[in-house]
């Protein structure tokens, strides 16, 4: 395996390679892509060729994404633009089927060849890192397929690498954490309705707003089942009545904290 200096030489001479011409990324705002963009961006001074950052505004993920991203690609020189879409009819997602990422994945990128066909573009680039290589990742399948490129997990970046290079290159997300779609908050089989998915967001942002990190609110029927990093139990114990007060307003009849904490990708057990 390359040492982390050996990744960022790896990674560095294929974004110049890429730089060689136009590129577009699929943009979320997150550390992974902002760092692909960064990257991408620095390379196209150089090269005098342009780099578009395409956000797609889904129903899937919360509203205030949108506007964060913007401000991040703006600020690295990307040519930001945003993609309307509605996935839950459109690529046949809305019962929550156990291959709904590969079908949404597909669905997404296709919009985005599209638009890139549309600006001249051939080289997309995507944020999947080494780590998501090795869960539950259906969606990567898609990825492939269609042709999109991942510099990051071609070049070994882990996560913690890629937190590690943005910080270097004072990225402001370095330390954000991952929003997964919020379809990911559902049991699979269950009918997804854009109502249930913004009352889990309401619920996740207060409880970011209690200091919490990682936090997933999974939903599983009438009960909500709390997910944060094992350091934040204690605190969620001492607000429970806050939590509950809040959740059941939502219309949640059941609160639980589950104590093995915070993992990424629980309703894939």
């Amino acid at each position: 395996m390359n040492s982390y200096l050996e990744k960022k030489k790896i990674l560095g001479k294929r974004m110049r390679q890429y730089a060689g011409e136009d590129i577009v990324i699929a943009f979320s705002g997150g550390v992974d892509s902002s760092l692909l963009l960064k990257l991408a961006c620095d390379a196209a001074r150089e090269t005098g060729k342009k780099v578009y950052g395409i956000y797609l505004h889904t129903m899937l993920h919360p509203v205030k994404e949108a506007q964060e991203a913007r401000k991040v690609a703006e600020l690295l020189g990307g040519i930001f633009r945003i993609l309307e879409i509605d996935e839950l009819e459109g690529a046949g997602i809305a019962d929550n089927p156990v291959d709904r990422c590969y079908r949404c994945k597909r669905f997404l990128f296709q919009k985005i060849k599209k638009e890139a066909a549309g600006l001249g573009v051939s080289t997309i680039l995507e944020g999947t890192n080494e780590d998501d290589l090795h869960v539950y990742r259906p969606g990567i399948k898609a990825v492939r397929e269609l042709g999109i490129i991942s510099p990051l997990a071609d070049a070994g970046f882990t996560k913690e690498d890629v937190r590690r290079f943005a910080k270097e290159t004072g990225l402001s997300v370095s330390d954000k954490p991952s929003t997964p779609c919020l379809a990911t908050r559902f049991p699979y089989g269950v009918h997804l309705s854009y109502k249930e998915m913004r009352k889990v967001e309401e619920g996740e942002t207060f409880l970011r707003n209690l200091g919490l990190y990682n936090v997933r609110l999974r939903v599983h029927g009438e009960v909500a089942r709390i997910e944060a990093d094992q350091k934040d139990l204690q605190r969620l114990v001492e607000e429970r009545g806050r939590v509950t007060e809040f959740l059941k307003k939502l219309g949640y009849l059941y609160i639980t904290l589950d104590l093995e904490g915070f993992r990424s990708g629980s309703m894939d057990v």
